[in-house]
């Protein structure tokens, strides 16, 4: 995107002189709302709408209640009296931070609360929630790791009488592994249990049929050669054998532990999914430019929609507040 021989920027002090200006933040949010060019009614879809420039927003003669819309309408800024150039900033920030960004950071970064700040991260870890249907192929690994504090390290007035994994919540990962052009990709999820049917369900769901499958000697992955070409490491043996390890998961765990622990401190159970959603996208857009991967985590933000009362539980949602 240029503008007169202004270049699209591609750092973030860059982008805080580029976007700075209210009416280039506007027009650049503009095209990420409709690719196309063509706006029409986020509510009914119509293209008879008329701009009224002095508020910023459209009026469309379709509707005939809340004819009014916002670029945010339909989006996962909708209903925020932010304007666009802090949005703007906080998704630089986000998309382009190895190890995370506290909500704290982002408060005192953009002159917000550290609760809004929260939200806004939230926000925007929806957008960057990959809901593609693509399978993993060629050679995966499949692994699962534990998030959550030991009770060693608790304080002792909130310790409770467990050990080992007991109280931490379980993750699983895949990963398909680089090849020529193409480098590797991780895929997410949290899970309630480690028993057979939801791991292996993962995996079937997942990961193309007759790909390579290399896990840990877990007994819940014993029967995936049915479909695929499983591979097992034994970790109380060695840690790998040939191309059957999990080296590149371990890798990553250590990478999403560190930022959780260092960035992050704790991370509620519930709210656990959102975290995995920012790392697996950083991870999985890792060889893109800071300004690429501005561009793809802010171009999510169309067509979902995220509520304060829906994200602390308040509005029909699974989740308790933080």
């Amino acid at each position: 995107m240029k503008e007169k021989n202004i270049e699209f920027p591609s750092t973030l002090h860059e982008a805080i002189k580029y976007f700075s200006d209210g009416d280039r933040a506007f027009e650049y949010m503009k095209c990420v709302r409709w690719p196309t060019g063509k706006v029409t009614c986020p509510r009914c879809g119509s293209e008879k709408v008329s701009f009224i420039s002095t508020r910023k927003l459209w009026t469309c003669s379709e509707c005939k209640t809340k004819k009014q819309f916002t670029i945010k309408v339909g989006t996962i800024l909708e209903d925020s009296a932010l304007p666009y150039e802090k949005w703007i900033c906080a998704f630089w920030l986000i998309a382009n931070a190895k190890n995370g960004i506290s909500s704290y950071e982002i408060g005192r970064s953009l002159g917000v609360t550290q609760r809004t700040g929260w939200f806004m991260l939230q926000r925007i870890r929806l957008a960057m929630q990959n809901g593609t249907i693509v399978k993993l192929g060629g050679e995966v690994e499949a692994d699962e790791s534990f998030i959550g504090g030991r009770s060693r390290f608790m304080h002792k007035a909130r310790k409770k009488k467990q050990t080992g994994w007991k109280g931490m919540t379980p993750v699983q990962g895949l990963l398909e592994r680089s090849t020529t052009g193409k480098h590797s990709k991780v895929k997410l999820k949290v899970l309630k249990t480690t028993r057979k049917h939801e791991v292996q369900k993962n995996v079937r769901e997942y990961v193309l049929k007759g790909s390579e499958v290399y896990t840990d000697s877990l007994r819940s992955y014993q029967g995936l050669n049915d479909e695929y070409v499983h591979g097992v490491i034994d970790h109380a043996v060695k840690y790998a054998d040939g191309k059957v390890h999990t080296n590149g998961l371990e890798n990553f765990w250590s990478l999403l532990k560190r930022t959780i622990k260092g960035t992050y401190v704790s991370v509620e159970p519930f709210h656990l999914f959102r975290y995995l959603d920012e790392q697996a996208f950083r991870f999985n857009e890792r060889k893109d430019t800071d300004a690429g991967r501005f561009a793809k985590a802010i171009s999510g933000i169309v067509g979902k929609s995220l509520t304060f009362a829906k994200l602390t539980g308040k509005e029909g949602g699974d989740y308790l507040p933080a």
